[in-house]
C-alpha cells in the first residue's frame, strides 16, 4: 500500500512538473500580469440590468462585451466576456480594472496603449487585444450615454404633453 501511494506521488509529481513546463513555455515572452491576468481574469461575468453594454470583434474573430454600472457619470463597476484567447482575456480583465472608478469622460479616453502599458506590454502578434478592449469599453460607453440621451429624451416628451 504504502508502495502504492510512493509510485502515484512520483507519478503526480512528475505530471506537475511537466505541466509547469509546459505553461513556462506557452506563456514565455510574455510579463507577469499579462499571466496573472489570463489565468485569474477579473471582473470576468456579465452584470444584470447593465447601464450600458457593448460588443466588438476584433480582426483576428475574437468577441468581447463589456457590461457597466454608472452612478453620477463615475463607472461603479465593468465586467467582461469574451471568447477569445489568454490574451484578449488579460485585456479585458485589466480594462475592466483601469475603467472602474473612473468618470465616463476619462474612461472614453483608456486606450490599447493604457492597456498594453498596465499590462507590461504585448507580443506584435497580440497588440491587436489590447485595441479589442478598448474599442468594447468605447462601445460600452457609448451604448449607456445614447441610452442616457434617449431616457432623457423621452421625459421631456413625457413633461411636454401633459
Amino acid at each position: 500500500m504504502i508502495d502504492k501511494r510512493n509510485k502515484e506521488k512520483k507519478t503526480n509529481s512528475a505530471l506537475d512538473k511537466f505541466v509547469e513546463e509546459l505553461q513556462e513555455k506557452m506563456w514565455a515572452g510574455f510579463s507577469k500580469t499579462v499571466v496573472d491576468h489570463a489565468q485569474n481574469p477579473r471582473n470576468i461575468r456579465s452584470i444584470p440590468d447593465p447601464d450600458g453594454n457593448g460588443s466588438f470583434t476584433g480582426p483576428c474573430g475574437d468577441t468581447m462585451r463589456i457590461w457597466l454600472k454608472v452612478r453620477n457619470d463615475t463607472i461603479l463597476d465593468a465586467t467582461f466576456w469574451t471568447d477569445g484567447c489568454g490574451t484578449t482575456i488579460a485585456a479585458g480583465s485589466m480594462i475592466t480594472e483601469l475603467a472602474k472608478g473612473r468618470r465616463l469622460e476619462e474612461a472614453k479616453r483608456i486606450s490599447s496603449d493604457a492597456v498594453l502599458d498596465a499590462l507590461g506590454g504585448l507580443p506584435e502578434e497580440s497588440l491587436h487585444c489590447a485595441t479589442l478592449a478598448a474599442e468594447t469599453l468605447e462601445a460600452a460607453i457609448r451604448n449607456y450615454l445614447d441610452l442616457t440621451k434617449e431616457t432623457q429624451r423621452n421625459l421631456s416628451t413625457k413633461t411636454k404633453s401633459k
